[in-house]
Protein backbone atom coordinates (compact mmCIF):
# COMPACT_ATOMS: atom_id res chain seq x y z
CA UNK A 1 0.00 0.00 0.00
CA UNK A 2 2.86 2.27 0.90
CA UNK A 3 4.35 1.80 -2.53
CA UNK A 4 1.24 2.83 -4.59
CA UNK A 5 0.66 5.88 -2.66
CA UNK A 6 4.41 6.41 -3.17
CA UNK A 7 3.88 6.02 -7.07
CA UNK A 8 0.71 8.02 -7.18
CA UNK A 9 3.05 11.28 -5.49
CA UNK A 10 1.06 11.73 -2.45
CA UNK A 11 4.49 12.34 -0.49
CA UNK A 12 5.64 14.52 -3.28
CA UNK A 13 6.76 18.02 -1.47
CA UNK A 14 7.98 19.80 -3.95
CA UNK A 15 6.93 23.05 -4.61
CA UNK A 16 5.83 24.02 -8.02
CA UNK A 17 6.80 27.74 -8.78
CA UNK A 18 3.58 29.97 -8.43
CA UNK A 19 2.64 31.47 -11.73
CA UNK A 20 3.65 34.84 -12.03
CA UNK A 21 0.45 37.39 -11.73
CA UNK A 22 0.58 40.80 -13.83
CA UNK A 23 -1.78 43.35 -12.81
CA UNK A 24 -2.85 46.62 -14.55
CA UNK A 25 -1.99 50.12 -13.57
CA UNK A 26 -5.39 50.98 -13.30
CA UNK A 27 -5.97 48.00 -11.30
CA UNK A 28 -3.22 49.09 -8.75
CA UNK A 29 -4.17 52.62 -8.19
CA UNK A 30 -7.92 51.53 -8.00
CA UNK A 31 -6.84 49.10 -4.57
CA UNK A 32 -3.90 51.86 -3.38
CA UNK A 33 -7.63 54.12 -3.50
CA UNK A 34 -9.10 51.78 -1.60
CA UNK A 35 -6.65 51.43 1.19
CA UNK A 36 -6.50 55.43 1.54
CA UNK A 37 -10.18 55.51 1.56
CA UNK A 38 -9.81 52.43 4.40
CA UNK A 39 -12.08 50.49 2.22
CA UNK A 40 -9.84 47.48 2.55
CA UNK A 41 -6.89 46.48 3.78
CA UNK A 42 -2.93 45.35 2.90
CA UNK A 43 -4.11 42.11 4.04
CA UNK A 44 -7.05 41.48 2.62
CA UNK A 45 -5.79 42.50 -0.99
CA UNK A 46 -3.05 40.59 -0.28
CA UNK A 47 -5.08 37.35 1.17
CA UNK A 48 -7.95 38.12 -1.83
CA UNK A 49 -5.44 38.56 -5.02
CA UNK A 50 -2.50 36.14 -3.59
CA UNK A 51 0.09 38.91 -3.93
CA UNK A 52 3.29 39.57 -1.25
CA UNK A 53 2.32 42.14 0.88
CA UNK A 54 5.54 43.96 -0.25
CA UNK A 55 4.18 44.46 -3.71
CA UNK A 56 1.61 45.77 -2.12
CA UNK A 57 3.16 48.24 -0.35
CA UNK A 58 5.19 49.49 -3.89
CA UNK A 59 2.32 49.77 -5.03
CA UNK A 60 0.97 52.40 -2.51
CA UNK A 61 4.64 54.10 -2.74
CA UNK A 62 4.47 54.48 -6.58
CA UNK A 63 0.57 55.16 -6.69
CA UNK A 64 -0.60 56.75 -3.51
CA UNK A 65 -1.08 60.61 -3.75
CA UNK A 66 -0.03 60.69 -0.12
CA UNK A 67 3.25 59.49 -0.98
CA UNK A 68 4.09 61.92 -3.62
CA UNK A 69 3.23 63.90 -0.99
CA UNK A 70 5.30 63.10 1.65
CA UNK A 71 2.12 63.03 3.93
CA UNK A 72 2.55 60.38 6.56
CA UNK A 73 -1.06 58.66 7.06
CA UNK A 74 -1.10 57.17 11.16
CA UNK A 75 -1.84 53.85 11.44
CA UNK A 76 -3.10 52.43 14.60
CA UNK A 77 -2.13 49.34 15.85
CA UNK A 78 -4.72 46.20 15.67
CA UNK A 79 -4.86 45.41 18.89
CA UNK A 80 -5.86 48.91 19.72
CA UNK A 81 -8.83 48.95 16.63
CA UNK A 82 -10.01 45.61 18.14
CA UNK A 83 -10.26 46.96 21.83
CA UNK A 84 -11.74 50.02 20.25
CA UNK A 85 -14.64 48.02 18.68
CA UNK A 86 -14.94 45.80 21.88
CA UNK A 87 -15.11 49.21 23.97
CA UNK A 88 -18.17 50.55 21.73
CA UNK A 89 -20.05 46.83 21.71
CA UNK A 90 -19.73 47.08 25.51
CA UNK A 91 -21.18 50.77 25.65
CA UNK A 92 -23.79 49.87 22.95
CA UNK A 93 -24.69 46.80 25.59
CA UNK A 94 -24.63 49.05 28.40
CA UNK A 95 -26.73 51.80 26.77
CA UNK A 96 -29.06 48.79 25.94
CA UNK A 97 -29.47 47.62 29.85
CA UNK A 98 -29.92 51.55 30.55
CA UNK A 99 -32.88 51.82 28.67
CA UNK A 100 -34.35 48.29 29.88
CA UNK A 101 -33.85 49.52 33.63
CA UNK A 102 -35.16 52.63 32.44
CA UNK A 103 -38.38 51.30 31.13
CA UNK A 104 -38.92 49.20 33.85
CA UNK A 105 -38.65 52.36 36.52
CA UNK A 106 -41.37 53.77 34.62
CA UNK A 107 -43.46 51.01 34.41
CA UNK A 108 -43.71 50.27 38.16
CA UNK A 109 -43.93 54.26 38.40
CA UNK A 110 -47.19 53.56 36.37
CA UNK A 111 -48.49 51.19 38.18
CA UNK A 112 -47.64 52.75 41.52
CA UNK A 113 -49.49 55.74 40.25
CA UNK A 114 -52.53 52.99 39.03
CA UNK A 115 -52.48 52.08 42.42
CA UNK A 116 -53.27 55.03 44.28
CA UNK A 117 -55.84 56.06 42.12
CA UNK A 118 -57.67 53.11 42.47
CA UNK A 119 -57.34 52.40 46.53
CA UNK A 120 -57.07 56.05 47.01
CA UNK A 121 -53.76 55.47 49.21
CA UNK A 122 -50.64 57.53 48.70
CA UNK A 123 -48.16 54.82 48.19
CA UNK A 124 -45.01 57.20 46.44
CA UNK A 125 -44.66 59.50 50.14
CA UNK A 126 -42.83 62.73 49.01
CA UNK A 127 -39.91 64.31 51.11
CA UNK A 128 -41.98 67.03 51.67
CA UNK A 129 -45.01 65.31 52.60
CA UNK A 130 -46.67 65.26 56.04
CA UNK A 131 -45.37 62.63 58.79
CA UNK A 132 -48.20 60.09 59.83
CA UNK A 133 -50.07 60.47 63.22
CA UNK A 134 -47.55 59.24 65.87
CA UNK A 135 -44.27 60.23 64.22
CA UNK A 136 -42.29 63.24 65.45
CA UNK A 137 -39.17 65.06 64.22
CA UNK A 138 -36.05 64.36 66.33
CA UNK A 139 -34.95 68.29 65.31
CA UNK A 140 -31.08 66.83 64.93
CA UNK A 141 -28.50 65.34 66.42
CA UNK A 142 -30.35 62.09 68.35
CA UNK A 143 -26.80 61.08 69.97
CA UNK A 144 -27.51 61.03 73.62
CA UNK A 145 -24.62 61.76 76.59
Amino acid sequence: MVNVMANVGYFDWERKPKDQQHFSEDFKRSKVRELEKRITSIADISRTYEVNRSSVYKWIYKYSAMAKKQVKVVVEAKSDTQRIKALEERIKELERIVGQKQLLLEFKDKMIEIAEQTYGVDIKKKLSSKLSPGTTTTGGNTKKD
